[in-house]
C-alpha cells in the first residue's frame, strides 16, 4: 500500500503511551533503529508494532537472519514528528 492510499484515520492518530515509549527509543539510535525488547527485556508487543507500522511511524528495516520471525524496524519522519508533538508531513 503506497503512502497516498493509506487512509487518513490512520495518519491522523496519534500514539498510544505505550507506542510513544518505543518509538522514542529510536530518536538516538544510529538509523533510528527500534528496540526487539522493553525496558524489561520482554519482547515488544507483536500487535503494536505492526499499529505502528500501519500508521507510518515505523517501517521494517532489514530481515533478522537469526530470528526470521522477528521484525527489525526503523524509526520514520513521520514517527519523529509524532512522538516530538511535530505535525507530520
Amino acid at each position: 500500500m503506497s503512502k497516498a492510499s493509506a487512509p487518513a484515520a490512520k495518519t491522523s492518530k496519534r500514539p498510544t503511551k505505550m507506542q510513544t515509549a518505543w518509538l522514542r527509543r529510536g530518536l538516538d539510535e544510529p538509523g533510528g533503529k527500534l528496540p526487539l525488547f522493553n525496558d524489561q527485556g520482554q519482547r515488544v508487543n507483536d500487535r503494536m508494532v505492526q499499529s505502528c507500522l500501519d500508521h507510518g511511524w515505523a517501517e521494517p528495516w532489514f530481515e533478522n537472519p537469526l530470528k526470521p520471525n522477528w521484525l527489525v524496524c526503523k524509526l520514520t519522519e513521520r514517527g519523529r514528528a509524532a512522538v516530538d508533538g511535530a505535525k507530520p508531513d
